[in-house]
């Protein structure tokens, strides 16, 4: 039975590069995926784009490429990814000039696009899910609005011979699931194949994290050498069965566990996760520890698709300002408190007020509130203010303020930190699936 290894290069924007290199070198693998694009990423992108219509793609591209490349050329290694962000264009061309500089011959580049919708959402003033109102009356400056598109695309550009696939806003299972559908002849309306493909791509979409990374927690969940955490592998037949592992000798570690805990992760409702290829279903995937590093998935069906296609609405929606002060040493809680307190009284006394404020003790109360918070005193806190304000010169008060803290009390304080930065907010709307459509375009060296 013919059967492919798909090597997940990437689970983030910012991901390590070295477990990627290291899949191209040792994974034996037919396909390397980057899965680069989060929600706000190419909300991101689409402002860069708009200060510089030559950037917008993920800024680590070049690196990646430059690093991968030539063992991915050599060994004839086929690269798929959504690093084009909110300019596929712009970043085939840059792929392009260096896998020239690397002496490349008779590579053939896709870029895929189609999933900017700004223009469409606005013309017909889309009601935003979160907000609860169209785009008209929701008071937002719009960034960005971009569909989540499927497989097909990318199958047409392996279909036509491409060695490089560089797309924007993709599903992200959909990077893993154009290679099966591509080799194993996987018919877009197959909705077991596709949801049993989907599957798989979700269970490597996140990277490291399947191989223990997100699952590692010390003296309950060990995980051994994660500084040098390999990337997962999944291997997979043309009956859509795959087994999940990774480069031997690397960091980390492939169990049911890691398997069980990336199934479940970001999914809503696990017999129905939609997606624009397929509606996948979880509820019936099992896995077998098939050897050390070795888990062998099986089970997952889909069904037919929904005629809608999510789209991913960004816009402006103010200033964060922050400021930061540690104190420690006996009483190191006390001073925090106190700290916070005066800057509460500052903000009233100088009539500031911010959209919304939180005033946290770093390592007490900042992340589940003073319900959770713990009951012993530690040596150190740091007091934090955060505020999301209207505008930059507002939230700029904020940092300024906690500042002032060095001289005007409590005792001992240090390390002050202060920044402004803008707000890219995300909302959600669905669109019929024939608003959008993809293209894909060629560039051939």
């Amino acid at each position: 039975m013919k059967t492919i290894r798909i090597g997940g290069g990437a689970g983030y924007a910012g991901d390590r590069i070295e477990p990627a290199v290291e899949l191209a070198q040792k994974g034996d693998i037919q396909y390397l995926v980057f899965e680069c694009l989060a929600e706000r990423t190419i909300a991101i992108g689409q402002k860069q784009k708009a200060a510089d219509p030559t950037k917008g793609f993920n800024e680590l591209l070049a690196d990646r490429m430059h690093a991968v490349l030539p063992t991915c050329i050599e060994k004839g290694i086929k690269i798929i990814t959504n690093m084009g962000s909110a300019n596929p264009l712009y970043a085939g061309k840059l792929v392009a000039e260096i896998a020239r500089s690397l002496g490349a011959k008779k590579l053939k580049i896709a870029i895929v696009s189609g999933d900017d919708v700004l223009h469409m959402a606005m013309d017909n003033d889309v009601k935003l899910d979160e907000i609860g109102k169209p785009i008209s009356q929701s008071n937002k400056q719009i960034i960005s609005a971009n569909a989540y598109m499927g497989a097909e695309a990318m199958v047409q550009a392996l279909n036509n011979g491409a060695d490089i696939v560089i797309a924007g806003r993709v599903s992200d299972p959909s990077l893993f699931l154009a290679p099966m559908m591509y080799e194993f002849g996987w018919q877009p309306d197959n909705w077991e194949m596709l949801g049993k493909g989907t599957i798989i791509g979700h269970l490597l979409e996140c990277g490291g994290q399947i191989t223990g990374g997100y699952y590692a927690d010390p003296g309950f969940k060990d995980v051994p050498g994660l500084a040098r955490l390999g990337f997962p592998i999944a291997e997979v037949d043309e009956q859509g069965n795959a087994t999940i592992t990774k480069v031997a000798g690397s960091g980390g570690n492939v169990t049911v566990d890691t398997c069980k805990e990336q199934m479940l992760y970001e999914i809503h409702q696990p017999d129905r996760y939609l997606t624009p290829d397929v509606v996948a279903d979880f509820s019936h995937v099992t896995f077998t520890q098939a050897g050390p590093d070795r888990v062998e998935v099986r089970g997952g069906n889909g069904f037919e698709r929904t005629n809608t296609l999510k789209v991913s609405v960004g816009y402006q929606d103010g200033f964060i300002g922050e400021g930061e002060i540690s104190y420690a040493g006996p009483g190191a809680v006390a001073r925090g408190k106190l700290a916070l307190e005066i800057v509460k009284e500052r903000f009233a006394l100088c009539g500031f007020e911010p959209e919304e404020v939180r005033y946290d003790l770093i390592g007490v109360n900042s992340l589940h509130g003073d319900t959770l918070s713990q009951s012993s005193q530690p040596y150190e806190v740091r007091a934090r203010v955060a505020a999301r304000c209207a505008t930059k010169a507002q939230a700029a008060k904020v940092g300024n303020e906690v500042e002032t803290l060095y001289t005007n009390g409590p005792a001992g304080g240090g390390g002050a930190t202060k920044s402004v930065k803008e707000i890219l907010a995300m909302d959600s709307t669905l669109i019929s699936r024939d608003l959008a459509t993809a293209t894909v375009d060629y560039l051939e060296i």
